[in-house]
């Protein structure tokens, strides 16, 4: 599921992820991904002893660091990607955005450079909520599944809850295309209290919630499942390697059983923004009603072929930047 929260599972959720989202997010994806030990190598000579006493230096405080910061870059990188989802999500919603009624993400992109500037592939980017709304924490293989996923769970539902009002914003910035109505983050909050209540900048919040079990049930059993018939046919084959291909599938059969339901979500947070009328008026399963009424099935997954093509670069770059700042702060002296 693509929030920045990515809920319920973090580093993605996400995030999608966690993202967050992310939240999605970053993607429950990635946070498997890092968590998979590193095998040690035979053909190095720093002793096993070494190794260990290494990763020992790792405070879980450093660790939550280079987590949030891992998440959030890779979250920067894969902006333009993000943006052109949240545009094809809302499609159809109000006329203007309609006129996306063949989406084609160059022709899209295209559009973007050429009306908005570049700069506009990063509208609605918020470097701070991919960090707040992720984390990275050591877990034991041992741990029972069913505490996996009641933690994943209410840890990824605190999060999505405490790192809502950014991603509203940040899909409203997202979403403006040559009319600007919310100027940046602060002008967004103020106007969304004034216009819709403070009340207002939780909606759809439901529908994200609503995601945690199923992205966290999915991710974790389809990266399981792959991991060990990996490793039962090809055991020799290097952990980054089967966590990488394992960890961008996962994410993807997590992105599309649950794309509708960030969909949804998408359009609720938009609902009366920049003084339009409602369009959903009957809740989440009345808005669902509507979107396949009216748009058909295949309404509920526009923009998921660009949701596709950032998983494998989300993973990619948050283990790297993760592996990378973990040996930097490793070699600081800290008292945590």
């Amino acid at each position: 599921m693509n929030m920045e929260a990515r809920v319920g599972v973090v580093v993605e959720g996400g995030q999608r992820a966690l993202n967050t989202a992310h939240s999605s997010v970053v993607d429950a994806s990635a946070r498997k991904f890092l968590q998979q030990p590193q095998q040690p190598q035979h053909n190095l000579s720093v002793p096993k002893r070494s190794l260990n006493q290494h990763q020992a230096q790792i405070g879980t405080v450093q660790q939550l660091l280079a987590g949030g910061i891992a998440g959030a870059f890779s979250k920067t990188c894969t902006a333009p990607l993000a943006r052109l989802t949240i545009l094809f999500q809302v499609q159809g919603m109000h006329s203007d955005l309609a006129a996306l009624s063949k989406p084609s993400i160059l022709r899209e992109a295209s559009r973007i450079a050429n009306e908005e500037g570049f700069r506009a592939f990063w509208k609605g980017n918020l470097f701070l909520q991919s960090v707040l709304g992720l984390d990275n924490h050591r877990e034991s293989a041992s741990v029972n599944l069913g505490v996996h996923f009641v933690g994943g769970g209410l840890a990824g539902m605190t999060a999505a809850s405490a790192t809502y009002p950014l991603d509203l914003v940040r899909t409203r910035l997202a979403a403006q295309r040559q009319a600007i109505y919310y100027k940046g983050i602060w002008h967004s909050f103020q106007t969304i209290c004034r216009e819709e209540g403070f009340l207002g900048l939780y909606k759809g919040l439901g529908a994200t919630l609503l995601g945690v079990g199923p992205s966290i049930a999915i991710s974790f059993s389809v990266y399981e499942s792959l991991r060990s018939f990996w490793q039962s046919y090809r055991p020799n084959d290097p952990t980054v390697m089967v966590s990488l291909a394992c960890g961008s599938l996962s994410g993807i059969a997590s992105s599309t059983a649950t794309f509708p339901i960030d969909l949804v979500r998408r359009r609720m947070q938009l609902e009366g923004a920049g003084g339009r009328a409602r369009v959903y008026n009957n809740g989440l399963l009345g808005t669902f009603r509507y979107i396949i009424q009216s748009e058909g099935l295949r309404g509920l997954y526009r923009g998921i072929l660009p949701e596709y093509y950032k998983v494998v670069p989300g993973v990619g770059i948050v283990f790297m930047t993760y592996e990378t700042l973990k040996m930097l702060l490793s070699s600081v002296p800290t008292s945590f």
